[in-house]
Order: C-alpha cells, then structure tokens, then sequence
C-alpha cells in the first residue's frame, strides 16, 4: 500500500528544513577532523622542537662512568658504579638473550620503526576499552629504551588530570624518541644498548652484570633457561626477582619459553624439558668493601645522592638530577689516606687484643641471658628477642616469606591496600597477647594513625586465623633452617684476610658476630674543621652499620662542658675546691625540673671527703664536682646553651626523649646520647681557641666534565670566651699528664675517657693542636660488655687507639702531621687564676709539678681489688689474638 501524497510532501518538506542543519554538522565534522589533525600534528612539533633529544645526542648517549670519592691527595678511596656496567656489543650477546627478548617484548621488533601499530590498537581496544589487563603492553623495546634513556616519570604532588595529562605527553615524547632512535641505530645496536641499559637490581646494571650477579658466569655462557629468566625480569625486576621471589619468577620464566616456542625458537619437546628445570641460581651479590675507607663512603653515598644532588644548585642546565651512579661526578674530600690508613691500623692492633679479652671474660657465659645487678625477666626476655629481630631482618627470612606469605600478603593488598611485613605481624600479635599494645606504639610514634587502622581491620577479617597459621609456619620453618649447621665465612681477627671457613649454624653465627665489640673513630683538624680520618666500625664486610653517627651515652666526656659553663659564666678558678661530700639537689631546685630530691654517688660507692680542686675533679670524674657545679649553676640550660653553640642541638629528641634533657641535673654526670661526629666537633673547638667549625668532609664535588656542582663553605663561630677556653685546654693536658701511651708522645696532648653504666660505652676525647680525635668502643646490644671497671673504662678500651694513632703519625714523615705545633695561650690577663699556688689552695704542688696519679673515682678503678690501679695498656700483648 503507497504512502500517502501529503504524508510524502510533508516529509520532504521537513528534510528540506533541516537540511542547513545536515550541511552544518559535516562542515563542524570536517573542522573538527582537520583541527585535531593539525592541533596533534602542532602537539607533535612542539614536543619535537622542545623535548627531545637531537640526533646528535641520540647517536652519541652519555655512557655510565662510576663516580669517585677522592682523598685530600686525590687518591681515589672509593667508586660508585652499580652500574657495574661492561657494555655489550650485539655480536658478543648470547643469540639465546636476543630470541628470548624479541619473543616476548617486541615480536614484530625487526618489522616496524619504533612503533607498533597494531600493538597500540590491541592495548586501545583490549586494555583501554574492554578492560582486560592481561592483553599485554604495547610498548616496543625501542620506546622502552627511549624511556629509559631520556623519560622522566615523576607524578609526586600531581592530581589525577594533571597525571593523566603529563602521562600522555610523556608517551608522545617517547614514540617520537623512538622513531628518531631508529634512524640513529640499527636494530642491532638498539638491542644491545636495550640490554646494557637495563637495571636488573641488586647491584645489576645491564647484562653483563647480571649474568655475573644471578649466574656468576658470563653472558654469552647463559644457556636458554638462564636466558629466559633474566629476559622474565625486564618486565617488573623487583617482583620477578630470582633471588626473592623465586617461585614468581619460575613462573614468569613460564611465560618467556611459551613465547619462544609460540615464536618458533624452540620446539615443543624443547619447551616441555625446560620448563621444568630449577632457576639453577648462583646469587652473588656485589659488594663495595674493598673502598679504602668504606664506611665514608657508604655514608657519603646517602649524603650525596639523597642531599646535595637534589640542590636546584647541583642539578644539570635542565634541571634534571645527576645519577651518582652513571654520571662519572667526583667528589673530592678532605681525608687524608695516610690518616686514614693509620686510623686503621691503630684501631685494628687495639680492638684485635681487647676482642681476645672479651672473649675470656665471657668464656663459658651466654651474654643474652647472664643476669647482673637489677636485670629483670624482661629485660632478659628482651635480649632474646632481639635476635630473632635481627633474624627477621635476615636475608634467609626474606627469602622464605614469599612462599608461606605472598597469597596472604596480597589479598590484605587487594582488601585493605596494605604492605604486610614481619614487623605488621608482630605488632598485630602483641595486640593479641595483651590489648593495649598498638595503641601504645601509636602513642610512642612507634606506628602510624594508618597502619593502626589497617591492623584493626586484619585483626577482625576472616583472613587473620590464616595469616596467623602462616606466619607461624613461615616462623618454624626458618627456625629449622637458623639450627642447622652450615658451611660459611665469618669475620675473625687471626687472619690476614678477616675471615675464616667454618661450620656453625646461622643462629651461632648471628650470635658470634653480635659478640664483637665496635668502635666509632673520627679525627678532625680544629684550625680547618676538615675531617682527615674516619672510622666506622671493624670490619665493613661483616658490620656495615656505621658508629660514626651511633648515638650512645657519653659518660664523663660530657663533664668538660659542665666545666666550660661555669668557668666561662662564674669566672671560677680551675684551683676552686670542692669537698667529695655528697651533693643533694633539691626537687625543683631553682630551675631544674626533676621532682625527687637528687644525690648522685661517685664510682666507688662511697665519698673520700677530701677537699679537691677543680682540677683533679675532671681529672678523676670526681661525680660530686661535677654535680656541685651544677647546682651553682641553677639551671640545665646555660649547659645546653653552650652544647647548642658547640654544635650539639639539645633540643632534639629520639624516640620522644631528648638528647641532652632540660631541666634534669643528671646531665652533668652524661646522661646524653650524643655521636662521635658530634662529640669530636665539640671538642675541636676546645682546640680552635673557643671557635667552632661544622666539620665537613666535602670539599666539592664536579661532573664529568670539571664543572663544580658543589663547593664547601666553612662555618666558624665563637662558642666559649677565649680566657675559659684555655683554662679548659689546660684541665684536659692535667687530665691525661703521664697516662700510659699518651706519655711518650711528643704532641701536646689533651683529653677526657668517659664511661657509661654497666661498662656498655668506653670512649676518649683526644686534643692537639692539630688534630682532635673522639673514639668510641662498645657492643653494637648494649649487654655486650666488659663485666668490670678494669676491663671496661674508657682509658682501657678507646685512649689507647688515640695514642697509637697519634703514634703513627707522629713516626710517619709522609703523614706530614706537625707534632711540634703547640696550644696558643691568649694575649693579656686571663682574668682567671690558674696557678694553684698563686691561689692559695695549700693543697700540693702546681699543675707544672703534678705526677700522674691514676683516675681512681672512675676510669682508673680495679673493680676485682677494689684499690685504685694504674692502667697497663699493654694488658692484651699476651694474649692471643681474637
């Protein structure tokens, strides 16, 4: 049946209507259609002209250089270089390497010119569109290498669009790089700069390095198994990595031979006997301990990297971040090798025979459960569990967690968006044990307002009982593997190397080594505030930990800034007596803050109640002077003033408790933690007429090319009146006058031992005119110490490394160490008496006419006798060495 005619007439008229309406959106379609053509083709050009390398910069990369630390001498001490790289050229890579790395990350690599199109329209179509994130990536190895060669992919502080939007011009870059990439260099070339570029981790930069790291063997040895692992790594190398998670990457290996074989490299007898083979690893981690003062380095690793190379000052025209690790920086420093290499020594000869004499003291005793004075059940307890802490913090725990953890650890990933680690668990099982406890870590700053809700959340989940049980499992399966006997290396002192084959388990061995006493050593030279030698511990092989800037308490080598105090503000004379009668302060006496009234004891237990000069008070620790001069003074913070002005920032606090505490008397016996670092610029100043510099260890620091990114500006500043500050120098001279080993030196010398509680912390301040030395000897546990005074004061365990090396120096012409230079007494009258005779004291002869005595109330005392004795530094020299 035909429409109707006025149906007909109306529709033609209604078409007739709209069609300026028609020809309207075809030309806004072709405007749009050309716009956007010509805006993405301007976009394009933009990019080009502004953002991309030059052919000239892509045909000649900047190779990685290791950096170098060099010494006052321009000695080299040390390299960067975990770019460990050895470049390969392509006709030395394992033909295996490039058939698994086609195969799997660029199938039509030998096809396309940078960019796959039809990669590009399965991840629009797949991944963006169809959300299914298995598709695969569309990236081809050489917008791969464009991105790790010149992209930038920092998003911190940007909001979504503004992500999102960087994130796309980022990717435009990297194609139009890749393009140009390709016509710089053949396919060849950019597989091996691909595969020498790539960091692998672990101390693994390119495929030279982690054929030696994860194989120990060559890359051109890699059979296709090995090949195949190392190729599963390019796609995430932390969450693949073979070492840690091996069961990950077994199965990533999976996916590469099925893409070989998919591509035809192997055949399918092939792929069915090697998937099954083991990951056959020969770990070998890079290590940096051959440096010749490896724990600088380490330390000045961490400074630059993290510091100064952020600096707007210190960054390339571009603004873009040195890498300390590729860009071949020097980074020229004031040690002195010869310093350093006597600092060694000295340490060496000294810790070898009080090691030998720990190990005597402690012969038939376990350190982690012998109980001494008020030692209580927990404390015990928790020496106990600090071991199995440190077993946590283990490379055998980390690589056992993934294969009773993982499956928990993502589901509380997925749920709660939360990183489960050991130390997760133990906080949630303390909760358990006793309710309370994680509101606690929350109030001692131990655990975050966030990881204290993600704990609740667990802890009520349905996955807890499971988590539970596995981390029980994973617990009794590492105890199994710490019990059993194994052999290895570990760190001794009888031998040339440090190191001896055993038999022990990993549990013995952990104790072994934690029973090895420590020391911290720094010297500086006062008149430049340059650091000339730096200690960090025994052996960096086997104990990285740096005690350079290890807190501990400092015990009387904190009494000399008591002194300084009150001399600079009371003018008093250093001849002043004082009776050794006990000295009470008050609860809230004056200024003070503490509540009880506070009568500290000297060493001994007991008060001579002879008068003594301030003098022989420092000399002897006399614990009544110092506390006698507290009082006087009223109040904790001229003494905290005077630390702030020598550098020390009392108002810092560590785990919620201040470093020098205000208001509490106590500090003038050294109740401080403070560092080596800290402590030996302190004393520097004693040295520097009262001025005190910020030590420094960084002179400069230049690229590659010369040109200076960074440049030390000394500070100085006046921090003790000229008058007090010699009368100062002169009580350290009195107080180590004749003390074995100082005594046959030719330097003038002035110093304070100091001693903590329970022998933990033996330390001596040393001071010369040109050189100020602060050392510290301890356990790394605060239990491991000497058991008595004899074995464990500061004369004992630190004086006698200061006089060795002051020795060396002294005997060593190309040390160049000025042992003639002397103190400079200030022009004029003091304004001080420093005569005691002048002074009237009537108690003996005058500082000039003193004897040596020993430092009977503390750091001279035999406990075993109970009688004062003169130390003997040459207790160890019969003994055999540790």
């Amino acid at each position: 049946m035909s429409e109707p005619q006025h149906l007909i007439s109306l529709k033609a008229a209604l078409q007739q209507k709209r069609m300026p309406v028609y020809r309207s959106i075809i030309r806004w379609g072709w405007r749009l259609f050309f716009g956007g053509m010509a805006l993405a083709a301007l976009i394009f050009i933009g990019i080009s002209l502004s953002a991309i390398p030059s052919f000239r910069e892509l045909e000649d990369p900047s190779s990685a250089v290791a950096s170098e630390v060099l010494g006052s001498n321009n000695e080299v001490l040390g390299r960067y270089f975990i770019e460990n790289r050895v470049p390969v050229p392509y006709s030395e890579l394992s033909p295996h390497l490039v058939s698994a790395l086609i195969s799997t990350e660029d199938e039509r690599f030998r096809e396309h010119c940078g960019i796959d199109g039809r990669a590009v329209m399965r991840v629009v179509v797949r991944t963006v569109l169809l959300q299914d994130h298995s598709a695969g990536g569309g990236s081809t190895i050489t917008q791969q290498l464009a991105k790790m060669l010149y992209s930038d992919r920092d998003f911190e502080g940007m909001g979504s669009v503004e992500k999102m939007a960087k994130l796309i011009y980022i990717k435009l870059r990297e194609w139009i790089t890749a393009v140009k990439l390709e016509r710089a260099y053949t396919k060849e070339e950019i597989i091996a700069m691909y595969l020498n570029q790539f960091n692998f981790i672990n101390n693994a930069y390119g495929i030279h390095a982690a054929a030696e790291v994860y194989f120990n063997k060559s890359q051109k040895d890699l059979n296709i198994q090995e090949s195949a692992t190392l190729i599963g790594m390019l796609k995430n190398p932390s969450y693949y990595n073979p070492n840690r998670h091996p069961d990950r990457s077994i199965k990533r290996r999976w996916v590469v031979l099925s893409q070989m074989r998919k591509n035809e490299v192997l055949t399918e007898a092939q792929y069915d006997s090697l998937k099954v083979l083991p990951l056959g690893l020969q770990f070998k981690q890079v290590t940096f301990t051959d440096d010749k003062a490896p724990y600088l380095c380490d330390y000045l690793e961490k400074i630059v990297r993290d510091s100064l190379l952020e600096l707007p000052e210190c960054r390339r025209k571009d603004g873009s971040v040195y890498d300390i690790y590729r860009d071949g920086l020097k980074i020229y420093t004031t040690i002195d090798p010869v310093y350093q290499r006597h600092a060694e020594a000295a340490m060496q000869e000294q810790m070898k025979k009080l090691q030998s004499r720990f190990f005597q003291v402690w012969k038939g005793r376990d350190p982690w459960t012998f109980r001494s004075g008020d030692a209580t059940d927990e404390e015990i307890q928790g020496r106990k569990e600090s071991l199995w802490k440190l077993v946590r913090e283990g490379e055998r725990y980390e690589k056992t967690w993934p294969k009773f953890m993982d499956d928990v650890a993502e589901k509380f990933k997925s749920r709660y968006n939360f990183e489960l680690r050991p130390v997760d668990m133990e906080r949630m099982l303390a909760e358990e044990k006793k309710d309370g406890a994680i509101a606690k870590m929350l109030l001692d700053g131990v655990a975050t307002t966030e990881q204290v809700t993600a704990y609740r959340r667990i802890m009520t989940s349905k996955e807890w009982t499971d988590a539970k049980a596995q981390y029980k499992a994973l617990n009794a399966a590492v105890r199994k593997q710490y019990s059993q006997p194994v052999k290895m290396k570990v760190f001794t002192w009888n031998t040339s190397r440090m190191e001896k084959d055993t038999v022990m388990s990993p549990m013995d061995s952990l104790r072994y080594h934690r029973m090895f006493l420590q020391t911290g050593m720094l010297a500086v030279d006062p008149t430049t505030s340059e650091v000339k030698a730096w200690v960090g511990g025994v052996n960096f092989k086997y104990f990285q930990y740096d005690h350079i800037m290890t807190r501990r308490q400092v015990g009387s080598t904190f009494k000399p800034f008591i002194y300084a105090t009150a001399i600079a503000q009371q003018g008093i004379s250093p001849c002043f007596e004082v009776y050794d009668n006990p000295v009470t302060i008050p609860g809230r006496y004056m200024n003070f803050k503490h509540i009880a009234d506070w009568t500290p004891k000297n060493s001994t237990g007991s008060y001579s109640g002879a008068r003594l000069n301030l003098k022989e008070g420092l000399k002897n620790s006399v614990n009544t002077v110092s506390a006698f001069l507290m009082k006087q003074l009223g109040d904790t913070e001229p003494v905290r003033g005077l630390c702030e002005k020598l550098g020390i920032d009392s108002a810092r606090q560590s785990n919620r408790r201040y470093l020098i505490p205000p208001g509490s008397p106590s500090i003038c016996l050294g109740a401080a933690d403070l560092t080596p670092f800290e402590m030996t610029g302190a004393y520097a100043a004693f040295a520097n007429k009262g001025m005190y510099g910020v030590p420094f260890v960084i002179k400069r620091i230049e690229d590659k090319n010369g040109r200076v990114l960074y440049r030390s500006v000394p500070e100085e500043h006046a921090a003790l009146a000229a008058n007090a500050n010699w009368v100062m120098l002169e009580m350290l001279q009195y107080n180590v006058k004749g003390a074995p080993g100082i005594n046959t030196l030719k330097s003038q010398v002035g110093g304070k031992t100091g001693t903590t509680n329970d022998f933990t912390d033996g330390w001596f301040m040393g001071v010369t005119p040109r050189l100020v030395v602060g050392t510290w000897v301890g356990g790394e546990d605060r239990w491991i110490r000497f058991l008595n005074l004899g074995d464990g004061q500061g004369a004992r365990m630190a004086r006698p490394i200061f006089a060795s090396f002051i020795g060396k120096l002294e005997k060593d012409p190309a040390s160049g160490y000025d042992f003639n230079a002397r103190f400079v007494r200030p022009p004029g009258d003091l304004g001080i008496e420093t005569n005691c005779a002048a002074y009237e004291s009537g108690l003996g002869p005058t500082g000039d006419e003193e004897e040596f005595s020993p430092d009977i109330y503390n750091d001279e005392l035999d406990e075993s006798s109970g009688k004062p004795k003169k130390p003997d530094d040459s207790f160890g020299d019969e003994l055999e060495g540790g």
